[in-house]
């Protein structure tokens, strides 16, 4: 999370001071401090979500993406190629996702590399295909985990992500019972979980997860396909971020503010601008990068360069989704969230 930055740049420069066999190299922290302050200041993209495949193993009712259909996933090599770029451009954090990320067998010489050029990594995942070789090499890496759990029920679990896997992903979260960086349990508010929302955010604090809570939303882009099982009436999915706020369930900082932002779009209130096609892109497993996943592409990174595909985008076409659309994606208003309120975002723990 861009949240984390900051302070855990104190303890990868103590990494990077041992003997280089036992952690990659990476940039300096003036470098990696100039090129994202640089960036901030002239709203360039400093944040991107990047799917580094197209394959799944849930069916998940709101997702709409286009999986498992054989589209092209760069290599190992191209990803390198492309990112290293996007870091002397002045990106500074990925979030890497999927399809489910853990299906891809290179994962891990991925996110070294990654690592090296120098960016801060976010692993987005369902959870399923947690091994403790995985865990031990994402906590080296001081990689932060982001597990996707939104019920406690199995046949509501299945129900949601259209597939029996709730024991896969429970064990998965007992491997991480003494992760170091830090992981967090996003929790997504539909028709079918909203009444044990609660009960979940409990299990992610007893197990020292950061609890995310989000809201299902639909007709916008690829996580908003129409699911009439999980469709909710709006003024009843707003009462249980208002429960979460009042009982103070969620830790104090960023998290719960973006809760208070649900609860302003839930009740019809417009939120500040989206950070899409700004402080942050989207790139999909093939490089074609958009402002966001609810934008169509509009180049392809392993043909043009980063400064020459956002001249193309369409700025209007993202006001205007940003104005009219119920989309909340927290990748695509954090950074403008935590420029609104530092002090939230200071405050929000690495840890539960």
């Amino acid at each position: 999370m861009l949240i984390q930055i900051e302070r855990l740049q104190s303890s990868t420069v103590e990494r990077d001071a041992g003997p280089v066999s036992e952690q990659p190299r990476r940039p300096s922290f003036a470098r990696s401090l100039w090129g994202g302050l640089r960036n901030l200041a002239l709203r360039r993209p400093l944040l991107a979500v990047f799917q580094v495949n197209l394959r799944c193993n849930s069916s998940c009712g709101y997702c709409n993406l286009p999986l498992n259909v054989g589209r092209y996933e760069m290599s190992r090599e191209e990803i390198r190629e492309v990112f290293a770029k996007l870091y002397h451009d002045g990106l500074r954090v990925v979030f890497v996702q999927g399809g489910e990320p853990l299906l891809r067998r290179d994962l891990t010489a991925i996110l070294e590399d990654l690592y090296e050029i120098g960016f801060h990594l976010t692993v987005i995942t369902n959870g399923t295909k947690l091994t403790m070789p995985l865990v031990s090499q994402f906590d080296d890496l001081g990689i932060s985990l982001s597990i996707s759990l939104d019920t406690l029920d199995r046949s509501k679990y299945e129900r949601i992500r259209g597939a029996d896997q709730l024991d896969a992903v429970l064990t998965g979260l007992d491997l991480l019972q003494h992760y170091r960086s830090p992981k967090f349990l996003t929790c997504i508010v539909s028709e079918v979980n909203r009444d044990e929302v609660s009960q979940v955010v409990a299990f992610a604090q007893q197990r020292g997860f950061l609890p995310v809570v989000g809201a299902y939303h639909w007709d916008v882009g690829l996580y908003g396909k129409q699911d009439a099982t999980l469709m909710y009436d709006r003024e009843q999915a707003r009462l249980v971020f208002e429960r979460l706020l009042r009982v103070e369930a969620l830790p104090r900082g960023y998290l719960r503010q973006y809760a208070k932002d649900n609860v302003t779009w839930l009740g019809g209130e417009q939120l500040k601008p989206c950070d899409a096609g700004g402080y942050s892109i989207a790139i999909d497993a093939s490089g074609n990068l958009s402002p966001c996943l609810s934008l169509p592409p509009v180049g392809n990174l392993r043909e043009s360069s980063l400064s020459e595909i956002v001249a193309r985008f369409d700025r209007s076409r993202i006001q205007r989704c940003s104005d009219h659309s119920s989309c909340n994606r927290l990748d695509g208003r954090v950074i403008g969230s935590v420029l609104r309120h530092p002090i939230a975002a200071w405050h929000t723990p690495v840890s539960w």
